[in-house]
C-alpha cells in the first residue's frame, strides 16, 4: 500500500488544510444554498417528529409515568452539551460529514471510519423507523376522518405489520425528491415545518384547557421490577442489579430513549458543505434548533401528561389518543395530520444527511468513490441519496424495525461521545485555527458533555450493546477489506483527483490561520481565471497497481 502524506497507515490523519482544499478544488462539491433560517428549519425537520407525538407518551406509560418531563430535561442538558461541542467543531472544519469529518482531521482514519460507520447505523434506522410509525399516523387519520379500510388491505398499513407497503413508498417518494435537488427539497421542508410548529402550538393551547391536575401524582411512581424476559441495561448488567422501571432510575432510562426525540442538531453539521458562512450559520442553527425544540418537548409533555393518566398514554397515535379521551376530537384530526407531516419531514432530514454522509466517505475513498460524486443534473449527491434511500427501505421492510429504536440512539451518543473528546484534542493540537464558535469553560463543558453522554450509554440496554458490536465488527471488516486500500490518503498519488468545477476557474484557500496583522473571518474561495489555469493532468488510476 502506498504511504499516506503522514507516514502512516491505520492511523494516518487528515490534515485540517486538505479537508477544504479537497472541497474547493473538486468538481464533486455541494452547491451552497442553506443559510442560518435554512439551518433551523433542517434541524426542526429532523427533531420534532416521532419524539414529540409518540416517545412521551410510551416512555410516560411504561418507562417514567409523569416523571418523564424531567427526562425530557436531562436529554436536553446533554444535547446542549454535545451541541455546542459540535458547534465549535463544525466552525473550526465547515465541510460536510459532520462527525466523521471531524474524526478524521482530530483522531485518524481508523477512528473517522468508526464514527461514520455509526452514523450510517443511526441514520438509516431512524429513517426506517420513522417511515413504520408514519404509517400508524396514516392509518389513524383515515380512521379520523371516518375512512375505514378493508381489513385484507389495513393489515398491510400497520407500523407491526410483517409486510408494510406504506412505509416503503413513502421512502421511495421522499428519496426522488431527496436526489432531484437540495433546492427543492430544502423550500418543501420549510412550508412542512412551518406547518407542524403551528399543530404543536395548536395542541399546547388546547390540550392545557384539559389538564387534571390529578394526572401528575405520583410524579415519581414507585419502581417496579423488570419482566423476567426484559433485557437489563447496561449499567444493570455491570452492578449485577436489575432496576426494573419507574423510580429514579426509570427517570434516566427514559432520558437515554428520549434522547432519540433531540437527534437532528447534529445533523445540521453534514449540511456545513451546503451552507452560506458555515462558520457562522452552522453553529447558529444548531443552537437555536436546539433551544426552540427543547421548549416545545417539555411543554407537550406537561400537557400530555396532564390530559390523560400515565399508565394510558403508551398506544400507537398517544397525542391524539389523549385529545380525543377528553372530548377534543376535532383537535386529535388536527394532530394526526400534523404527525404525518412532522414525520414527513423526519425522514426527509435524515436521508439528506445520510447522503452527505456516504458522500463524503466515497469522497475519501472509504467507500465506493461513485458515492462521492454531484449530479451535473440535479446538482446533489444523487447516487448517494439514492442509496441511503435504498438502505433505508430495505431496513423498514423487517417486520420488527421498531424494536431497533435504541440502537439509533447509541450511534448517535458513540457520535456525542468522539465529539466531545475531540474538542479537547483539537484545542491542543491546532490551537491558531480559526474558530467562528468557541465552546466557553473549556476543559468542563466538553468532560461534562462526555460524562452525561456515557451515562446515558450505560442505561441503554445490553441487548442493544450486543447488536451495536456486531455493527462495528462488520465495520472494522469492511475497512480492512476495503477502505484502508482505497483510502484517499494512502493513494494520494495516484488517486483521480478530478480537478476543475462546472464554474470557470478552479478553487484554493486563503489562510487557515489568523496571521499577526490580519483576520480572516471565513474560508473564501479563490477564482483563477480560465486562461491562468494549470493544463488538466490526465486522469489517473483509482488505485495504484
Amino acid at each position: 500500500m502506498a504511504p499516506s502524506a503522514n507516514g502512516q497507515t491505520v492511523g494516518r490523519r487528515l490534515p485540517v488544510e486538505s479537508a477544504f482544499t479537497r472541497v474547493e478544488d473538486a468538481r464533486h462539491r455541494l452547491p451552497r444554498l442553506f443559510g442560518r433560517r435554512d439551518l433551523v428549519v433542517l434541524g426542526l425537520g429532523v427533531m420534532i417528529g416521532s419524539g414529540i407525538f409518540s416517545i412521551s407518551g410510551v416512555q410516560a406509560a411504561n418507562v417514567a409515568g409523569p416523571a418523564v418531563i424531567l427526562s425530557f430535561v436531562i436529554a436536553a442538558i446533554v444535547c446542549v452539551l454535545a451541541a455546542a461541542c459540535y458547534a465549535e467543531l463544525s466552525s473550526t472544519i465547515p465541510v460536510s460529514g459532520s462527525a466523521y469529518t471531524f474524526s478524521y482531521v482530530t483522531f485518524g482514519e481508523m477512528w473517522a471510519w468508526l464514527v461514520g460507520w455509526a452514523l450510517v447505523l443511526e441514520l438509516v434506522t431512524a429513517a426506517a423507523i420513522v417511515a413504520r410509525v408514519w404509517s400508524a399516523y396514516f392509518v389513524a387519520t383515515l380512521d379520523g376522518f371516518g375512512v375505514t379500510l378493508p381489513s385484507g388491505i389495513a393489515q398491510f398499513f400497520g407500523p407491526e405489520a410483517k409486510v408494510n407497503l406504506v412505509a416503503p413508498l413513502l421512502l421511495l417518494v421522499l428519496t426522488a425528491l431527496i436526489v432531484t435537488g437540495t433546492k427543492l427539497s430544502a423550500r418543501v421542508l420549510t412550508i412542512v415545518v412551518i406547518a407542524k410548529v403551528a399543530v404543536i402550538l395548536l395542541v399546547v393551547i388546547v390540550g392545557a384547557a384539559h389538564i387534571n391536575m390529578s394526572n401528575y401524582h405520583p410524579f415519581v411512581p414507585p419502581s417496579r421490577a423488570a419482566p423476567a424476559a426484559a433485557s437489563p441495561t447496561l449499567l444493570g448488567w455491570i452492578l449485577d442489579s436489575s432496576f426494573g422501571t419507574f423510580g429514579t432510575m426509570g427517570i434516566f432510562t427514559a432520558a437515554s430513549t428520549i434522547v432519540f426525540a433531540y437527534i437532528g442538531f447534529d445533523l445540521i453539521a453534514t449540511a456545513s458543505e451546503d451552507a452560506r458562512s458555515p462558520r457562522k450559520t452552522v453553529p447558529q442553527g444548531m443552537l437555536l434548533g436546539v433551544g426552540a425544540v427543547t421548549i416545545l418537548y417539555i411543554a407537550m409533555a406537561v400537557v400530555l401528561v396532564g390530559m390523560r393518566p400515565y399508565g394510558k398514554l403508551g398506544g400507537a397515535a398517544p397525542v391524539s389518543e389523549a385529545l380525543a379521551a377528553v372530548g377534543v376530537g376535532w383537535a386529535a384530526k388536527v394532530v394526526n395530520l400534523g404527525a404525518l407531516l412532522a414525520l414527513m419531514t423526519v425522514i426527509m432530514v435524515v436521508l439528506i444527511a445520510q447522503s452527505r454522509v456516504l458522500f463524503n466517505m466515497g469522497r475519501d475513498g472509504l467507500l465506493p468513490k461513485s458515492l462521492g460524486r454531484v449530479s451535473r443534473v440535479y446538482s446533489s449527491p444523487a447516487r448517494a441519496a439514492a442509496a441511503a434511500g435504498i438502505a433505508a427501505l430495505a431496513l423498514t421492510l423487517y417486520p420488527k424495525v421498531l424494536e431497533l429504536e435504541e440502537l439509533l440512539v447509541i450511534g448517535a451518543l458513540f457520535c456525542f461521545a468522539f465529539c466531545a473528546i475531540g474538542v479537547l484534542t483539537l484545542r491542543r493540537s491546532e490551537p491558531n485555527l480559526e474558530r467562528g464558535f468557541r465552546v466557553p469553560m473549556v476543559p468542563l463543558i466538553p468532560l461534562l458533555s462526555l460524562a452525561a453522554t456515557v451515562w446515558l450509554m450505560l442505561n441503554l440496554k445490553t441487548s442493544t450493546w450486543t447488536k451495536f458490536g456486531v455493527w462495528m465488527v462488520i465495520g472494522i471488516a469492511i475497512y480492512g477489506l476495503y477502505g484502508r486500500w482505497h483510502s484517499r490518503l494512502a493513494n494520494e498519488d495516484s488517486w483521480d483527483f478530478d480537478l476543475g468545477d462546472t464554474d470557470p476557474g478552479t478553487g484554493a484557500l486563503q489562510t487557515l490561520r489568523p496571521e499577526p496583522d490580519r483576520h480572516t473571518p471565513e474560508l473564501r474561495a479563490i477564482r483563477t481565471p480560465p486562461d491562468q489555469q494549470p493544463s488538466k493532468a490526465p486522469r489517473g488510476k483509482h488505485m495504484r497497481n
